[in-house]
């Protein structure tokens, strides 16, 4: 069993680096991007979707911003940023970005889904700290300007 055990472990310290920001980027991305797509209509134009209204006038009830500009801030970011994450581009800004509306979030939203929060700034932090990986524009940015 041990030897069973030890031979996990050791496949797992095989698994290469680039695989977890990457797979951290396309899941955080993908999340905060189907959320965007639930408050637009695409008609010829894009426009809030007939529920956006109500939930940032009644449920979301964010203090400070009125409805309207919280709702575009919020949409504008969901659908944004996730394709900057895919692409590993303005990784660290994007994430710093997608964490504090998480903490919007947490905060005057939905302040009993802590543990949903929690596991997004868990992905966020991680691509904040350790930046997107080898296969993301940024690395190759970074390599292209020496640093």
């Amino acid at each position: 069993m041990t030897d069973t055990i030890l031979n996990l472990i050791k496949r797992a310290d095989s698994i290469p680096g680039w695989i977890v920001p990457l797979i951290a980027r396309i899941s955080i991305a993908g999340l905060f991007f189907k959320s965007g797509l639930t408050k637009v209509v695409f008609d010829g134009s894009i426009q809030f979707s007939s529920s956006v209204q109500f939930l940032f006038e009644q449920e979301y009830n964010l203090p400070l911003l009125p409805w309207d500009v919280a709702a575009f801030l919020a949409t504008s970011a969901e659908l944004l940023i996730p394709p900057l994450l895919v692409l590993g581009l303005a990784t660290r800004l994007s994430a710093l970005a997608l964490l504090g509306m998480t903490a919007v979030i947490q905060i005057f939203v939905y302040p009993a889904a802590w543990d949903t929060h929690l596991m997004w700034a868990t992905v966020l932090i991680l691509l904040i700290s350790k930046g997107p990986g080898c296969i993301s524009l940024d690395h190759v940015i970074r390599k292209k300007v020496g640093r």
